[in-house]
């Protein structure tokens, strides 16, 4: 399979996701906060290098990779390098830089659920979310319990998976991922053509 029927296929699998997700939040009310990057501000998030792979591959069609590649290398902060804070002092506020090529742990987190111990379906959301919507955040849980369909984070990395098991399988630290989706790109066009439109999308 070439890069490309690869990131065909982790961008279909994230277009079904978007419209999982919004059909949950026109069912639950429960919405990010405008403006909100506490979670991406988090350091030490965990993803797969193939969830990464059209941002990766979209980097690469646009001359970026390699300076991007050398940004990771020299980074030494734990947080994602794709996330922009508002300031210094207001770290917790900010947004994802290329928000569009965002990775799957980034789309699911705060509309999607684990299984608890007693196989019982629950929300994985923040600490914000449970507080501030409170009221939506328990009518969520409710409908759930009564079947409301919500994507599952382990169903969702098992389909990533089965597009390439060697990329798709292992959790890293995500500049780590980040750095490995470029790696790939850049490895497997070093001895071959390459792809049609390179520097053509923007």
């Amino acid at each position: 399979m070439t890069i490309e029927d690869k990131v065909q296929k982790v961008e279909v699998l994230f277009d079904r996701l978007e419209i999982e997700i919004s059909a949950f939040k026109s069912a639950t009310h429960i919405s990010c906060n405008a403006g909100c990057g506490k979670c991406c501000s988090t350091p030490n998030i965990e993803a797969s290098p193939l969830e990464f792979l059209p941002w990766a591959f979209h980097l690469f069609l646009n001359g970026k990779a390699e300076e991007t590649l050398v940004l990771l290398n020299n980074t030494s902060t734990k947080n994602c390098l794709l996330y922009r804070p508002i300031s210094v002092l207001e770290y917790h506020k900010g947004n994802c830089s290329d928000y569009r090529y965002r990775g799957l742990i980034c789309r699911l987190f705060g509309y999607a659920a684990n299984t608890d111990k007693f196989g019982k379906l629950r929300l994985a959301t923040c600490k914000i979310i449970k507080e501030e919507q409170q009221e939506n955040f328990d009518a969520a849980e409710k409908l759930i319990l009564k079947g409301q369909y919500v994507p599952i984070f382990t169903d969702y990395y098992m389909q990533l998976a089965q597009i390439d098991l060697r990329m798709g399988v292992i959790l890293l630290p995500i500049n780590e991922a980040l750095k490995i989706a470029i790696e790939e790109v850049l490895h497997y066009y070093a001895y071959r053509p390459f792809p049609d439109g390179l520097g053509n999308i923007a």
